[in-house]
């Protein structure tokens, strides 16, 4: 069995985030992508984990399912917390993904996060503590549980970001380091970019969408495959396979295989290159050393994107691939597909909705169209949609890329591509 998975989502009780965000729509939207287990997200929190005790029930060991109901989708526990504290003469914000085998666990988690933080003022609470004591709560808690630094490179909140983080796991964890066995890739950078650095090796890298609206989840995903699925049966595919900790033979069944990431394209994030938002400076590294990091409109610094952050940080050259390196593959959402092909500004328009929900319902879901469905049965149901999908699947594709908080902007087909493709629809 293949099991896709988005650990790493937001409540409605998340800032920012749809008021859809609620545990019917995410299972709704979970089958439409095609996903099978969906992390909770935001377990932290006091209404949301009402809600997830009032509408979940028990499924295969440590994963729930929405009560009184005949599906496939399955619900992890899983939450984001925002660390802000000073370290070494620096103030630090470093965001954490936090999986739990049990709502017992989570409560054990929460009453002590509380302690240092008001847990109902945000779905991602912000929590003046040191990562390490966030670690050894959730270690006290269960051993069970696992910590992921999240998308580990984003400027202001996260692992290695350039305004806020470190420049290596050992600086941020201390003696505690060897409790990490992940990391979030983020979306504005992809495996190969994270293949750089020697010292990431021993880590496996996940990848999740950060969804704050259920259209949202699984723009990034991790895919299994195995036979008996259960919460300790991916903790354990995503831990490197030297770490025994967890014997393969448990009670809680066969290991899974961690078998490849879905992955954005990174150049589509909102923090690939560096800039200057306000004054929309877009700046490739080369062009930031060249205005030594300053925006050349109004002198003030730029945002250091992910890029230039991992250049600074690598010890390889770009195009490295380790040995053991798990495979990914790059997608484009359907909507911005159809959008594109539609000449659409947005992808929630009308005649955008009325193609996606065509194609969803006479294919199954969005996954098996961007990876599985050969390309001419793609094209016999829409001829626009599978010559996108088969430029996207060979990576002939261009992006503007994203900065300091804006989306790259994807361009499928140039206009000689259109022109040519809309005389063969026509024809």
């Amino acid at each position: 069995m293949r099991y896709i998975c988005d650990f790493h989502i937001h409540s409605k009780y998340s800032r920012a985030t749809s008021r859809d965000m609620n545990i019917e729509s995410l299972e709704k939207w979970a089958k439409i992508k095609g996903i099978s287990v969906l992390g909770t997200g935001d377990f932290t929190h006091p209404l949301w984990l009402k809600e997830l005790k009032a509408k979940l029930e028990p499924a295969e060991e440590g994963l729930y399912k929405l009560s009184n109901q005949q599906n496939n989708v399955r619900f992890i526990l899983t939450s984001e917390v925002s660390c802000i504290y000073l370290k070494h003469g620096k103030l630090r914000k470093i965001h954490l993904i936090i999986f739990a085998p049990s709502l017992k666990v989570v409560e054990r988690i929460n009453t002590q996060l509380s302690w240092s933080g008001n847990l109902s003022s945000d779905g991602r609470p912000m929590l003046g503590m040191d990562v390490k004591e966030v670690l050894k709560i959730m270690l006290n808690s269960s051993p069970e549980c696992l910590m992921v630094p999240a998308h580990v490179w984003t400027p202001w909140y996260s692992l290695f970001g350039s305004r806020s983080g470190f420049d290596s796991l050992r600086e941020c964890f201390e003696e505690l380091s060897s409790y990490i066995f992940a990391l979030e890739t983020g979306l504005s950078s992809d495996p190969a970019m994270n293949w750089r650095l020697s010292a990431l090796d021993k880590y496996t890298l996940i990848s999740n969408s950060d969804a704050h609206s259920p259209a949202k989840i699984g723009r990034e995903a991790n895919v299994f495959e195995g036979e008996n699925l259960t919460y300790n049966s991916i903790i354990k595919a995503i831990k490197p396979k030297k770490d025994s900790s967890l014997d393969s033979k448990s009670k809680f069944g066969d290991r899974l295989s961690f078998v490849f990431t879905i992955e954005f394209f990174p150049e589509e994030g909102k923090y690939h290159y560096d800039g200057h938002r306000l004054c929309r400076v877009r700046l490739s590294p080369a062009e930031r050393k060249k205005y030594g990091g300053i925006c050349p409109n109004c002198g003030r610094p730029v945002t250091v994107g992910v890029l230039s952050r991992v250049d600074t940080l690598a010890d390889r050259e770009e195009g490295f691939t380790p040995t053991k390196a798990r495979p990914f593959n790059k997608i484009v959402p359907l909507v911005e597909i159809i959008a594109e092909i539609f000449s659409q500004t947005t992808p929630t328009s009308k005649i955008v909705n009325e193609e996606y929900q065509r194609l969803i319902n006479y294919f199954g879901n969005e996954f098996e169209i961007l990876l599985n469905v050969p390309i001419e049965e793609i094209i016999k149901i829409s001829p626009k949609v599978g010559e996108g999908v088969k430029k996207i699947r060979r990576g002939e594709i261009k992006i503007i890329p994203g900065y300091d908080g804006e989306y790259g902007k994807v361009q499928i087909f140039n206009r000689e591509e259109e022109k040519k493709l809309n005389q063969k629809t026509l024809f």
